[in-house]
C-alpha cells in the first residue's frame, strides 16, 4: 500500500505532464487482467526531447541522466493516470526497464535509472518498489538519452 497520503497523491497527480502522442504505430498502455504494460517513454517535456545524446561523454552528466529517467517516469505516470483514472489504483509497480543511450565503456546505467526508481518510491511508497533491468544501448529513438517502461499491477 502507498505511504503517500491520498491528498499528497492527488496533489502530485496535478503536476503530471501532458501525454505526448505516440511517435509510431503503438498504444501507450495495454491492460491484461490486473496488469498494465506501458509503452517506453522518452524524456519528453512539452512535446520536445529534453535530454538527448549518449551518457559517458561530456554533454550529459550523471545527474542530468537521472533527471532524464525521472522525466521518463513522470510521463509514464501520466499515461497510467489517463489509463486508470487515478494513480490510487496502482497496487504494485512490478517491473521497470530502463534503457540508457551509452557510449562505449559507460557502466553506470543502474545509477541513471535510479532517477525513475526513486521517483516511484517517493510517490507510491512500498507500492513503488519493483524489480528492474537497466540496459546500455547504442542509440534510442530521437537520440533520447533514456527510455523507461513499466509493468504495474492494479486494483479493479
Amino acid at each position: 500500500m502507498m505511504n503517500t497520503t491520498l491528498d499528497q497523491l492527488e496533489a502530485f497527480e496535478q503536476t503530471l505532464p501532458a501525454i505526448s502522442p505516440p511517435l509510431a504505430s503503438y498504444v501507450t498502455a495495454v491492460q491484461t487482467g490486473n496488469l498494465v504494460y506501458t509503452c517506453g517513454a522518452l524524456p519528453m517535456k512539452e512535446g520536445v526531447i529534453a535530454y538527448t545524446g549518449a551518457l559517458g561523454g561530456f554533454l550529459i552528466t550523471l545527474e542530468e541522466g537521472q533527471q532524464a529517467a525521472r522525466l521518463c517516469c513522470m510521463n509514464l505516470l501520466s499515461i497510467l493516470k489517463a489509463h486508470l483514472g487515478t494513480l490510487r489504483r496502482i497496487e504494485q509497480v512490478v517491473k521497470l526497464t530502463g534503457y540508457v543511450n551509452s557510449r562505449p565503456g559507460f557502466t553506470q546505467q543502474a545509477m541513471i535509472i535510479n532517477g525513475a526508481s526513486d521517483l516511484l518510491v517517493d510517490v507510491l511508497g512500498d507500492a513503488g518498489r519493483h524489480a528492474r533491468t537497466s540496459v546500455g544501448v547504442v542509440a534510442l529513438p530521437l537520440d533520447a538519452a533514456v527510455e523507461v517502461d513499466l509493468i504495474v499491477q492494479v486494483r479493479s
